[in-house]
């Protein structure tokens, strides 16, 4: 066990890198190192405008060794050669979601970090929403009693610009999709992490409002190993966009959150009845910046907990690639026109 301060490296300067370095900054058992760019014009641009020490390239800054672990913030489907460089030179892993946008990639960063011993997590801050926390709680202890039904929509909004404002967005080389693998992966992953592992899913995706490669209207009906049955709705073409929300039915009673609020509780134990929260979180219904950085910070402050302790992060490699075989599986049963069974 170490207590010493773990040092940070953030690999892209993005949007959401910005939620990362605000977080890391904010922590007292992690800094700040470096953050890498792709290019020496928004290398210099970052560095005037955060006040550090920005590498134009994420090999350099793999080199420092003040450096103990990264953050992965470039687009989705270049995640895979930042992570094997990061754990050849053995610094720890927090990669932003997806992990990657094939089964194949994931396996390849899952195996990597395995193989050198270094810690690997990726971002689903929604799990660590106290909402969230308080349902998992209630269903692991069996206040709904047996599950039944679980729902999953993200009816969100994404306009013409949103697309066009980089060139990967809704592309299939470098997004893996769109709305369901984007969007929508976050509310999955907590269906998924509530409801249990997947059995078969039956699956439909449309284009019918952007000018993109993947798709802005996915729908899925999924079969739980359990017996239990639940559906997906994710889209970017909905105006103006509702908050994403969660829905959970057993035998005794059900659970919403909405935007990562309890919005609806009912239980057969009536001590339990009125437990809904006026916590806000933020959603990106609409604006995908709108989603505050606090669950980010929860989420890096886990994972630096897991490399100061040696323990396993919550949501580690194999966690996080539940929720993109999934939608995989939506995916190539729209493709083939038939239910997909999962091993």
């Amino acid at each position: 066990m170490s207590s010493k301060k773990i040092g940070i490296g953030i690999i892209g300067t993005g949007s959401i890198a910005r939620h990362h370095l605000k977080s890391v900054q904010e922590l007292s058992n992690c800094e700040i190192i470096a953050m890498a760019s792709s290019s020496k014009k928004r290398a210099a641009k970052a560095e005037k405008e955060f006040g550090i020490k920005i590498y134009d390239s994420y090999q350099k800054l793999l080199k420092n060794d003040a450096v103990d672990a990264v953050i992965i913030c470039t687009y989705s489907g270049n995640h895979l050669a930042p992570a094997l460089a990061a754990a050849k030179r053995g610094k720890h892993i927090l990669v932003e979601k997806p992990i990657e946008i094939t089964i194949k990639r994931a396996n390849k960063i899952i195996a990597a970090c395995k193989k050198v011993g270094v810690k690997l997590s990726v971002i689903f801050q929604n799990r660590f929403s106290p909402d969230y926390i308080k349902l998992k709680k209630a269903v692991r202890e069996g206040q709904l009693g047996k599950l039944i039904l679980g729902n999953a929509y993200i009816k969100w909004s994404r306009d013409a610009n949103y697309y066009q404002s980089s060139n990967w967005k809704g592309t299939i080389k470098g997004d893996g999709g769109a709305a369901l693998i984007n969007q929508g992966i976050h509310t999955i992953d907590l269906l998924i992490d509530i409801m249990g592992e997947v059995d078969s899913v039956f699956g439909k995706t449309r284009t019918v409002k952007h000018t993109i490669e993947g798709e802005d209207l996915g729908l899925a009906i999924l079969t739980f190993k359990n017996s239990a049955l639940g559906t997906i709705e994710g889209s970017t073409a909905v105006t103006p966009g509702y908050p994403e929300r969660l829905e959970i039915y057993g035998t005794q009673g059900s659970v919403i959150l909405e935007a990562g609020k309890i919005v609806g509780w009912n239980t057969d134990d009536k001590k339990r009845k009125n437990n809904k929260s006026k916590k806000e979180y933020g959603s990106g219904s609409a604006d995908p910046l709108a989603m505050k950085h606090k669950l980010h910070k929860a989420q890096i402050s886990d994972f630096v907990n897991a490399i100061q302790k040696d323990k396993t992060p919550l949501v580690d490699g194999i966690q996080g690639r539940k929720s993109l075989a999934l939608i995989k599986g939506i995916y190539k049963s729209a493709e083939k026109g038939k239910e997909i069974k999962f091993k």
